[in-house]
């Protein structure tokens, strides 16, 4: 994912939810934050006047970066009311207006008594035991009425977690906070069909063959002390796993598809800071070395923390945060720029080919979390190095990106472990790669470019449609060019919806036309086609995609 909040199409406004990687009215730049951050129970940016508005947002201004099942392109999306942003809610719920309709009391909510509050006028529901009033925030979901009624009087953890279980919703509805909840609650019932915009119910279950779980084992020298995992299959060369030693703790993750594989350990004795991590990708073997601050043997490699030596579903992992520092802004183009982070001394951190990572911030007093895709290093004239290069697009009104914008040299930010369920398993025995990319969409695009043509000769063609508003939204267009010009394996169209006079190539917004004179199939062929943009261009581009007759195994939307 990348460019998360704000982005939407330029002029057009922001609209919608998050990502870079959106739009009704109101402020350009608050409409797309809007959808961004408050996609919560099904938050999914609303922009319907934007359906056929290619814009320089990556993942949509209302995605998430996080990248659908083939074929979801999106919730339902409705177009805010004047007055109804992200920054509008903020100020209202600390107008000291009494939200609850309790005036002040915090009550225990029985079962039945949650399940009166069942209507559009008078609606509570369940988060984690605790119930919120929400009938004052319905016209400021991005989701619309509908999505929040579908947890009126009924406990909505399950449709909250499925949508987005990273937004901090304790801090956006603590002014609707009714109480907690005096006994277990009715759930949600969520819809098991693949067309569904919410995914399939969360479960902690380990994979059905015991024998796949990894394990880990542990060796030393008088100097080091080495712990080795085990993946009992094959891992991505550019890596899977997030180390973070910090006072003596040491916590290790290794992504494994849709799975998660965690150590967790108070280490035996003290240690030196550095951190090195080696991947052997063909037999899933993972060694992380550390050196010992005094020669010497260990009895033991320390003691188990928290969720230590256990193998879950990716998403029932919490988030992880680590504070990142702001090593350099690099002007990319009139409104964006690749933002340098360094990771903490003791984190090593592998972020894969299609996965992001969330950057928060508190803004006004509330949380804003926004996905971001990392670029390559070598894409941005950088040698290879553990620092994060993140391409943002800054909004000067924007609640996320204006912070980021005044973050100096030497600011920390926390970022997150990596994100995100697209796989590279599709791409196996594929052919013809075609990526359609909108604005900051353009993110996650790129390392994918660099993967299919430096490390999968299969591929015998990549090509990408960019869209964008102006010809001064393009980015990286010299690089591109230059790619395009030294491979005959990579092709590049550019398409503006607002050309100059002088502009000689397409022109339009994507439509069906645009892609039958842009997709061609050659005979014995493998195709596959991802799509990023903000969600209205993602949700209209993925349903004329199935119109050529792409099966949903050939497509991926990168959204949220």
């Amino acid at each position: 994912m990348s460019d998360s909040e704000e982005d939407d199409d330029d002029d057009d406004g922001e609209s919608g939810t998050s990502g870079g990687q959106g739009g009704s009215s109101f402020t350009s730049i608050f409409n797309s934050l809007i959808a961004g951050f408050l996609r919560v129970w099904s938050f999914l940016r609303g922009a319907a006047d934007m359906l056929n508005v290619p814009s320089p947002s990556f993942p949509a201004a209302r995605s998430q970066q996080r990248v659908a099942a083939s074929g979801q392109s999106g919730r339902n999306k409705v177009a805010l009311k004047p007055g109804h942003s992200l920054m509008d809610w903020i100020r209202f719920s600390k107008s000291a207006t009494d939200l609850t309709g309790l005036r002040g009391r915090l009550i225990e909510v029985t079962q039945e008594e949650l399940q009166r509050h069942n209507t559009r006028n008078d609606c509570w529901t369940c988060i984690r035991g605790m119930v919120y009033n929400v009938t004052p925030y319905m016209d400021y979901h991005p989701g619309g009425e509908e999505e929040l009624m579908k947890a009126a009087g009924i406990d909505g953890t399950d449709l909250f977690d499925q949508v987005h279980r990273w937004v901090n919703y304790e801090s956006m509805l603590k002014e609707c906070l009714v109480g907690r909840m005096a006994t277990a609650v009715i759930k949600a019932a969520v819809p098991s069909s693949p067309q569904s915009s919410l995914a399939p119910p969360m479960s902690m279950a380990a994979p059905t063959e015991k024998d796949s779980r990894p394990r880990y084992d542990w060796f030393q020298t008088d100097a080091t002390v080495n712990l080795v995992v085990y993946a009992k299959r094959k891992i991505p060369s550019s890596g899977c796993t997030t180390v973070d030693l910090e006072g003596g703790a040491l916590r290790l993750e290794v992504v494994l598809g849709n799975m998660s594989y965690m150590i967790h350990l108070r280490l035996a004795d003290d240690v030196e800071g550095n951190v090195a991590v080696h991947n052997v990708p063909l037999v899933g073997k993972i060694q992380v070395s550390i050196r010992k601050q005094a020669k010497g043997k260990w009895s033991s490699l320390g003691l188990p923390l928290e969720l230590h030596n256990t193998f879950l579903r990716k998403k029932d992992r919490a988030l992880h945060y680590r504070d990142c520092v702001l090593v350099s802004k690099t002007e990319v183009n009139h409104n964006t720029h690749v933002f340098r982070l360094q990771l903490p001394r003791g984190t090593v951190m592998h972020v894969p080919v299609g996965k992001h990572v969330y950057l928060k911030a508190l803004a006004q007093g509330t949380e804003v979390v926004r996905p971001y895709t990392p670029v390559d290093q070598s894409l941005v004239g950088a040698p290879q190095d553990p620092d994060l290069y993140l391409m943002i697009k800054v909004y000067p009104d924007g609640v996320f990106t204006s912070h980021l914008s005044s973050l100096h040299v030497g600011d920390c930010l926390p970022v997150s472990g990596p994100e995100g369920t697209f796989s590279l398993r599709p791409l196996r025995d594929v052919t013809d790669l075609y990526l359609f990319a909108a604005g900051t969409g353009f993110t996650p695009m790129a390392r994918l470019i660099q993967l299919a043509l430096q490390d999968m000769d299969a591929i015998r063609k990549t090509k990408l449609l960019f869209l964008n508003r102006r010809e001064e939204d393009i980015l990286w267009r010299r690089q591109l060019d230059e790619l395009a010009a030294h491979s005959d394996r990579f092709q590049v169209d550019y398409v503006l919806s607002d050309p100059c006079e002088g502009w000689t190539g397409r022109t339009g917004r994507v439509d069906e036309s645009m892609l039958q004179d842009f997709l061609t199939r050659p005979h014995g062929s493998k195709c596959y086609v991802c799509v990023c943009g903000p969600a209205a261009f993602t949700e209209l581009t993925m349903g004329l995609l199935k119109q050529q007759g792409f099966s949903e195994e050939e497509l991926h939307a990168f959204q949220g």
